[in-house]
């Protein structure tokens, strides 16, 4: 099918196209939900390295799954946050063994950006988030990523991390006071003035 066809079509009707061999409804359905995958796996794991693995490794095990998929047992894209929180964990996992301090996991200046300040600025910001949400237990730091990061409902971040939904809640409660706790005073020096 053209890609204009299958653009309205759901994530469960995408897979199981190309459950079929539609190679189309693959490009687009990587083209939603890889670089939603990517930027829960950065804000988790803290390195742009491991969280592209898991990315990439996340959206093989869906293609492998896709001839087995059974439509309306599970969205696609919980399934796929399943898959990468395991993932995440695992990377978590082996870090401790290995006893490794993560590496600075700052973006990259991509051409078109605003002016150096700016980008040092925004820089600034997302590295003391990100230190926030390292200091937060693994648990706390998934559930926040997925609610407040990624935007997804309770409901779906229960299914997710293999809890209920009011385990969710107070994580992610836990988890907003850690960080604001750890931001509190950083406002000035991150460029929020008071009047913001």
């Amino acid at each position: 099918m053209a890609r204009d066809d299958l653009a309205p079509l759901s994530d469960d009707a995408l897979i199981l196209l190309y459950a079929k061999g539609d190679r189309e409804a693959a490009r687009l359905l990587t083209a939603r939900l890889a670089p939603r995958v990517l930027s829960y796996a950065w804000r988790v794991l803290g390195e742009r390295a491991e969280a592209e693995d898991v990315a990439q490794e996340a959206m093989l095990r869906l293609w492998r799954q896709a001839p087995l998929w059974r439509a309306g047992e599970a969205s696609v894209t919980t399934w796929l946050y399943r898959v990468a929180t395991n993932l995440a964990t695992d990377r978590f996992r082996q870090r401790r063994r290995r006893q490794a301090t993560p590496l600075e996991a700052g973006p990259e200046p991509e051409d078109g950006q605003p002016g150096a300040l700016a980008v040092l600025m925004e820089a600034d910001r997302m590295a003391a988030l990100q230190a926030a949400l390292a200091a937060l237990p693994e648990r706390q730091r998934q559930a926040v990523v997925l609610r407040h990061i990624e935007g997804l409902s309770n409901p779906e971040i229960a299914d997710i991390l293999a809890v209920g939904v009011e385990a969710v809640e107070s994580l992610t409660a836990r988890g907003k006071r850690a960080l604001a706790a750890a931001l509190a005073g950083r406002r000035e020096d991150l460029g929020y003035d008071e009047g913001v």
